[in-house]
């Protein structure tokens, strides 16, 4: 059995590169979807994938809460990191559903996150200011503490303003999406440089706007929001938004311009977010203007100047009416674009390219979207921004006319989204099948969800392009039998809870964890299949 333990080795040593914390989110309002549910989402978190219940707890009156810097980071389950500062505790938290980056509570509020990039004239070092509050810290007391999306807007933004923003993510700035059953609403932040509680001043610049209920939004670690106007009800911003910018002198209210939030706080646009910003808009509200041609005629297309655009963030809106409607599937679709077809397909360069025996060229079957660190240097490929990242992330439907327990569906993936399932979780469930709560990245475990995915995920290498056609049904069939199963499943479910809403909690439960088992065993399998079916004795090495 050494080859086998050969191959463990060598699927963690092949872990797929690139994989910071460059989320991406979709939004949708209730019009805008198939089913009038609303849609929040947030692709590769951060490296805690483990997910587990915080159920509501109660304190007494007068009692503190405290803030931890360290959340994102994997460490023993009842630890949250360092304490560094402390707000009012309330008497009474709602329970959520907990990893890296809170995500949803029990009453289908729900939160994604991008991290955004921000002037360096806002950027401090951690030592020089006194700024204490993390936007995942944010999502947190937002989770325990509020139930509509707008509450949870003016929560976040009173933190961020007394307690100052602590940028977790390389020094940057922050973008949520937060929704209920029925409004989403995007939120950013930007920071103030060094900052002081006594100077009296808010600890950061804030501002939100409510996607219309028609329409959809993206947000590519980019600022999304344009103009702003806090008399109107669906605009929300700190007191400092604009003259902060006056005084820098970035602003001059005399000149006639108008103020461009996203221009005044943002630097210049990369390609890694005007990437996602064109393949979004131009996907499903493709009549909105006209895109730059980004079809990939030939494999040299990516490294050609002429046919590569520099467009300005103009062209893209704060959000559009789609095109159709759209679905959660629509949005998982997405998440696993790995750009085919266009100038950014990494799988298509041409150094994968190789002689087949009539003499043509042909692309190899080891060509993959997702080269890693290695491959890049050896084949000299040119490295794009992938939708499709890995790590883990989620799609949240919230639905109003059914109760919360059974209305918000918690769909993550654990991995590279790519290769690996969706997985519902129901807001009313109770407890999380170990296997999603297990995850040590430096020491490789059987029990694991996250491994298991990465397992098969690193086997791919071995031939990618064929071992792709065994693994797709499999990924497809499992989340195709769910969306089937849950018809049946949620009208049991719905009669139980008029009857007993803790016994409906159970029969969801019981289901969610039956999924996680089944999906796991499933890529256990699948395991075996590539194995045998490329490993090494059979790619030509003893001949």
């Amino acid at each position: 059995m050494k080859w086998f333990a050969y191959i463990i080795c060598l699927a963690f040593a092949l872990t797929l590169t690139n994989k910071g914390n460059s989320c991406t989110v979709i939004v949708a309002g209730k019009k805008a979807t198939v089913d009038g549910s609303v849609l929040v989402s947030h692709s590769d978190g951060g490296a805690d994938c483990r997910l587990r219940i915080i159920p509501r707890m109660t304190f007494p009156k007068g009692s503190m809460a405290p803030v931890y810097w360290g959340i994102q980071d994997i460490r023993p389950m009842d630890s949250l990191g360092k304490i560094i500062g402390y707000i009012p505790q309330v008497e009474k938290t709602f329970s959520y559903i907990h990893s890296a980056l809170p995500h949803i509570n029990e009453y289908q509020l729900a939160i994604g996150e991008s991290t955004l990039s921000q002037r360096d004239e806002l950027k401090f070092d951690m030592k020089d200011g006194e700024q204490i509050m993390t936007v995942e810290q944010a999502q947190l007391f937002a989770l325990q503490r509020c139930t509509k999306a707008v509450d949870a807007v003016k929560l976040i933004g009173r933190l961020m303003e007394e307690y100052g923003f602590l940028p977790s993510c390389i020094g940057e700035s922050e973008a949520l999406a937060i929704a209920d059953p029925n409004e989403v609403w995007i939120f950013e932040v930007f920071g103030v440089g060094p900052w002081k509680k006594s100077s009296g001043k808010p600890g950061c610049l804030w501002a939100a706007r409510r996607v219309p209920d028609e329409n959809i939004a993206m947000i590519p670690n980019w600022s999304t929001i344009k103009e702003i106007d806090t008399t109107q009800v669906d605009c929300k911003a700190s007191p400092n938004y604009k003259q902060f910018a006056i005084d820098k002198g970035w602003y001059n209210p005399s000149s006639g311009m108008p103020f461009i939030w996203q221009k005044i706080y943002a630097p210049t646009a990369r390609e890694w977010a005007t990437s996602r910003f064109w393949l979004f808009y131009s996907t499903y509200a493709p009549n909105l203007t006209k895109y730059p041609e980004r079809k990939l005629k030939s494999p040299f297309d990516s490294k050609n100047p002429y046919v590569q655009y520099v467009e300005d963030l103009d062209l893209y809106p704060f959000s559009a009416k789609p095109a159709a409607q759209v679905s959660f599937k629509d949005v998982f679709s997405f998440f696993r674009s790995t750009f085919e077809g266009t100038i950014y397909d990494m799988a298509s360069d041409s150094k994968w390219y190789i002689p087949s025996n009539d003499g043509k060229m042909v692309l190899s079957p080891l060509a993959t979207p997702f080269p890693t660190r290695e491959m890049q240097k050896l084949l000299g490929l040119n490295w794009r921004r992938n939708v499709s990242r890995g790590g883990f992330g989620m799609v949240a439907q919230l639905r109003s006319w059914l109760p919360p327990s059974i209305g918000g569906i918690y769909w993550v993936y654990l991995d590279n989204e790519f290769v690996s399932p969706f997985v519902p979780i129901y807001a009313g469930v109770t407890k999380i099948n170990p296997l999603y709560q297990t995850y040590d990245p430096k020491k490789y475990s059987d029990k694991s969800a996250r491994w298991a995915y990465d397992f098969v995920d690193n086997l791919m290498y071995l031939k990618w392009q064929e071992a792709w056609k065994d693994v797709k049904p499999v990924r497809d069939s499992l989340e195709n039998a769910t969306f089937t199963e849950m018809i049946e499943l949620e009208k049991k479910a719905l009669e139980l809870h008029k009857k007993n809403p803790e016994k409906a909690k159970e029969l969801l439960t019981d289901y969610v964890w039956k999924k996680m088992d089944q999906s796991v065993d499933a890529y256990v399998q699948l395991r075996y299949l590539l194995l045998s079916k490329y490993t090494n004795n059979k790619q030509g090495i003893n001949f």
